[in-house]
């Protein structure tokens, strides 16, 4: 292979729901890997439904709801374990017709990733493969690599995605640099396995204490993880002996055996947060934690590189069949790099509100924490799984004013029996409207490749609508919402011709 469309640089979940995105339109693509095999260690936990959605779209829904553990919210805790704040969460479907909250093993989902993309014959996927340089040529980029054996190999691509982590040759390769938003915390993270039942609440933990600030979160049927907040001088070295490590851990684990209980990992990592001053050089584009990195507070980190895959693949596929013209990928950076910034100032300042502050921080929270239910829009807040619209691109058509629909997940709800708006739509542009549109609307909407469905009345679809002020929505392939109001003639004749039409697994 010495020329190929794109080349996916990281076989990480951003990078493998990348590749199978992009092949699920036909787009050929290139997985380079250092890795041979999956990386073994555990990492991220955590999984919002509006990613769940991502991952129906990959047609792994089912078989991911098998490997992960229902989550129901979250906890806030006392230096003594007492509760302060209980938030739940809906543990078994949420807007999108998936739990508000899952649990799982990372390598575990990366098999599965890797299982789904090979179905896709216009993937190839090669480990062991490390990346050397990045060069632009006339007509695409030079990607230089090394085979395992250390032979030099070479690939030219139209499109490079750079998902190769936060080390990120790609990103060095463009002259993007992280900027720090301000929050640097050594945490000592701790994964066990043991069949013993612990018997602790089922969902995540957070002790607020500001002498040893800790999260517990049960991850798998006999999967468990507790991260403690390291202090000056200690490192992971200092717990890697179960003698230090089980006193830690014996608030959840009480009178279990220390001989039932597997030490699977004890590493040190430092939380971040970050963002790359710029996403793109041209036809080289930064995803997942080659972008940017997310404190763990809020369970976003991997899910943001899978929204940026999310995001890129629809609009490369267009530009790549020549449906789109190749302008709109500015739309990427437009988008994402607002909306994961906001997600990391919003991590940011949930782990400063439990975790910092010393005595008189943890004052608050004790005097705080119990009353935030009475706080009006709180705990709707704290317990919502929405994330922010995105910004007006060329992509988004969002008034100058307010527009309370375009930019946000149009919600996945059911449309006809068991079928969801996701496997009614199946990866084009949607027309949601509340009325039947003229032959004359429909016969623009089916020239646009777009997909008709009329929200009835007292359909979960129609009232959404209605909340948002508009009795009709274009919706873009990844579930935004490019545009809503409540003239359907204008709002037809505002959808991008789009052709890509995907096979979903």
């Amino acid at each position: 292979m010495t020329e190929v469309p794109v080349v996916i640089i990281g076989a990480g979940p951003t990078g493998l729901t990348a590749a199978t995105l992009l092949a699920q339109y036909g787009v050929e693509s290139l997985v380079l890997d250092r890795w041979e095999t999956i990386y073994p260690q555990p990492r991220a936990v955590h999984l919002d439904d509006e990613v769940c959605r991502i991952l129906g779209r990959l047609g792994l829904a089912a078989e991911f709801s098998a490997i992960s553990w229902r989550c129901n919210g979250l906890r806030l805790l006392d230096r003594d374990m007492r509760v302060l704040a209980e938030f739940r969460r809906d543990a078994a479907h949420g807007r999108h017709g998936y739990p508000e909250a899952s649990m799982f093993d990372q390598p575990e989902l990366e098999a599965l990733l890797r299982s789904g993309l090979k179905r896709h014959s216009v993937v190839t996927m090669r480990g062991g493969a490390e990346v050397t340089a990045l060069a632009p040529e006339v007509g695409g980029v030079r990607v230089a690599f090394t085979d395992p054996a250390g032979r030099p190999d070479s690939v030219l691509a139209r499109y490079v995605l750079g998902c190769d982590g936060a080390n990120s040759l790609t990103r060095t390769s463009i002259g993007a640099v992280m900027r720090d938003l301000g929050l640097t915390q050594r945490w000592l993270v701790v994964d066990i396995r043991t069949d013993a039942e612990l018997g602790a609440w089922e969902g995540v933990h957070q002790v607020c204490d500001p002498a040893r600030a800790a999260t517990y979160m049960r991850v798998g049927e006999n999967r468990y993880r507790w991260e403690f907040q390291l202090t000056d001088g200690e490192t992971a070295d200092t717990y890697r002996e179960p003698a230090a490590l089980l006193p830690l851990i014996k608030p959840w684990t009480g009178e279990t055996p220390a001989d039932q209980l597997e030490i699977v990992r004890v590493a040190e990592y430092t939380f971040r947060a970050q963002v790359a001053d710029r996403w793109r050089d041209r036809r080289v584009f930064l995803l997942g934690d080659a972008a940017h990195l997310t404190p763990p507070f809020i369970g976003q980190g991997m899910g943001a590189g899978m929204r940026d895959a999310m995001n890129l693949a629809w609009k490369l596929a267009g530009v790549l069949d020549g449906t789109l013209a190749e302008t709109v990928l500015g739309s990427y950076e437009a988008e994402r790099k607002p909306h994961a910034t906001t997600m990391i100032r919003i991590a940011k300042l949930m782990g400063t509100v439990m975790t910092e502050g010393g005595e008189f921080g943890d004052l608050l929270r004790r005097v705080a924490a119990p009353r935030l239910h009475h706080v009006p829009g709180l705990r709707k807040r704290v317990l919502d799984t929405e994330t922010p619209a995105l910004r007006r691109s060329a992509l988004v058509a969002r008034p100058p004013l307010w527009d309370p629909l375009a930019g946000r997940q149009c919600p996945n709800a059911p449309v006809d029996g068991d079928r969801r708006l996701d496997d009614v739509t199946a990866g084009r542009f949607a027309v949601i409207s509340v009325a039947e549109p003229s032959p004359a609307q429909r016969a623009d909407i089916e020239q646009r490749g777009a997909v008709l469905v009329v929200a009835r009345s007292g359909t979960s679809l129609h009232r959404w609508l209605r909340r948002g002020f508009a009795r009709a929505a274009v919706v873009r392939p990844d579930g935004t919402v490019h545009s809503a109001g409540r003239d359907l003639a204008a709002l037809c004749a505002a959808i991008p011709p789009y052709r890509a039409v995907p096979s979903v697994s």
